[in-house]
């Protein structure tokens, strides 16, 4: 009968020793709730969270509600060192952003070394002493004649924007375009001779080619601070938005259609196109030239580095003109 303890299977033994059984009546509490839910399941569980914010963040485009893309920022790279005194001096001429000036001890001062320590004290900027180790450190090993400055990022320009420049000055564009040209020295010195010969700014690929650099700097002996820098995304079709602009376009190429004291263009809106040393212009922007011209030379010298090479170019253009 029901309740009867003495049946068998009416006691269970547990830890705190033989029970009474429920005669059935627990057989319901007995079986449980079913299997354990998953862990994404249960709503206040980690996992079930981090599951939600994924499904929301799937539903939008790139992580942004409304399908906006995500903010790209340009980077801002990492600080510039000037290297030399005419460097420096050219460059507090111009008001360049300087953010600090390492003077080497027991330097010996002239005119540049004076003029850059009044400036350098008339506009608040530091002024720190640092070992001759230091600053062939700080500027990779370039000539700095015991004297370095820091500049923010070079702040290159469209190669559109030199256009205006151009159209500022009243005089027919000239623009020197590099390509290919590798070697921060020469971009120095094509920089020097743009501002010996009136020129209006030089524009350089982003890729594989050279940048604005300590070195750079140095060999301009400090014009880059007057002659603007432009950086084009594809040299290219920057070679093309200039010729719709109405530049002519001539390019330097030791196998040239005519050599550069026959050259009609010269008197007219002009893009100097320099290639590399050895390599000469690319076949593409060859193509694009309005007109290939070569430098005439006696003897066995195959080439000429950019730096003379656009030297030589620009006099002559400043000759015809």
């Amino acid at each position: 009968m029901a309740g009867n303890s003495q049946r068998r299977g009416a006691t269970s033994k547990g830890k705190k020793g033989p029970g009474v059984g429920s005669g059935g009546k627990g057989r319901r509490a007995l079986e449980g709730k079913g299997p354990t839910p998953k862990a994404v399941d249960r709503p206040y569980h980690p996992a079930a969270k981090a599951a939600r914010q994924a499904a929301h963040k799937a539903a939008t485009t790139n992580g942004r509600p409304g399908g906006r893309p995500p903010v790209r920022r340009k980077s801002t790279g990492e600080t510039e060192w000037i290297a030399g005194r005419n460097s420096i001096v050219e460059a507090l001429r111009a008001e360049l952003p300087v953010t600090g000036i390492y003077v080497a001890s027991r330097l010996e001062t002239d005119d540049r070394v004076r003029e850059i320590l009044k400036i350098a004290g008339d506009r608040g900027i530091p002024l720190l002493e640092a070992s001759r180790q230091d600053l062939d450190r700080f500027t990779d090993g370039a000539v700095h004649q015991g004297v370095a400055a820091t500049v923010p990022p070079y702040d290159y320009q469209h190669p559109m924007d030199l256009l205006e420049a151009a159209a500022d000055s009243g005089r027919p564009a000239l623009v020197v375009a590099l390509d290919g040209v590798t070697d921060p020295r020469n971009l120095g010195a094509v920089v020097r001779s743009v501002a010996a010969f009136g020129g209006h700014g030089v524009v350089v690929p982003e890729r594989r080619a050279a940048g604005m650099t300590a070195s750079a700097w140095k060999t301009s002996a400090g014009a880059a601070a007057r002659v603007p820098v432009a950086r084009a995304a594809n040299l290219n079709r920057a070679i093309e938005e200039y010729q719709k602009a109405g530049l002519f376009v001539v390019g330097l190429d030791a196998d040239g259609d005519v050599d550069l004291p026959d050259l009609q263009l010269a008197d007219g809106p002009l893009v100097v196109v320099v290639g590399a040393e050895g390599a000469g212009l690319s076949r593409l922007v060859r193509e694009k030239c309005d007109q290939v011209v070569s430098i005439p030379m006696a003897g066995a010298v195959e080439s000429l580095n950019a730096g003379v090479a656009a030297g030589i170019a620009l006099y002559e253009v400043a000759r015809h003109r």
